[in-house]
């Protein structure tokens, strides 16, 4: 059995992505944290960032569950296709 310490704070990491200078044709990358309704949630808002500001969606990237990173290898992927990376939770 894992126990987590919900009060523990997390170890944060950068992606290395400056914010795009403006959203308008910005490329989006979608990471999906596997909670129910954030897949639906991240397209959703992809949809109308896409209707207001003319953003695609690069790719989408499952993690393995709501408390794991992402993979340091999946890293390079969301910096090359992406200009923005959205990260969803569901629930």
């Amino acid at each position: 059995m894992k126990i987590f310490d919900p009060t523990a704070s997390p170890k944060s990491r950068e992606l290395e992505l400056p914010p795009p200078a403006r959203l308008e044709g910005a490329r989006l990358m979608l990471v999906e944290n596997t909670k129910f309704n954030s897949e639906t949630l991240l397209r959703k808002l992809a949809e109308r960032l896409g209707k207001k500001h003319g953003t695609t969606v690069g790719g989408v990237h499952r993690k393995r569950s709501p408390s794991h990173e992402i993979e340091e290898g999946v890293i390079p992927g969301l910096r090359r296709r992406g200009d923005l990376v959205i990260s969803g939770i569901g629930d």
